[in-house]
């Protein structure tokens, strides 16, 4: 089963994909007859806090991933991109001098 909305073959849940897929669909068959959902672990409904505290966790877990650079790349970083920039705008003007005095000379 590829990923998909309440696929539980996910790396974060350890489930594989059809680990107990034959028992959990037995399981929610009988829920069905029953009238009854049971929502337990992860599939429960999280309250407003729970799940602001868990997005900011999760937040924080992903920012301690990030490789950060170090301060000279960061120098050196910055150096090439306002490089860019300043190149990129004389290149810019210049046209736009150019094209100013080609239209100057076609429309008098």
């Amino acid at each position: 089963m590829t990923e998909t909305t309440g696929s539980t073959a996910t790396p974060e849940s350890g489930n594989p994909e059809g680990a107990d897929g034959a028992a959990e669909i037995a399981s929610a068959e009988g829920d069905k007859k029953s009238g009854k959902q049971k929502k337990s672990g992860k599939r429960a409904k999280k309250g407003l806090f729970a799940r602001t505290a868990l997005f900011y966790r999760q937040i924080i877990a992903e920012l301690r991933k990030v490789v950060w650079p170090t301060r000279g790349e960061l120098t050196n970083y910055t150096a090439v991109v306002v490089t860019f920039v300043v190149v990129m705008m004389a290149f810019v003007a210049g046209l736009d001098y150019g094209f100013s005095k080609l239209s100057l000379l076609v429309f008098g």
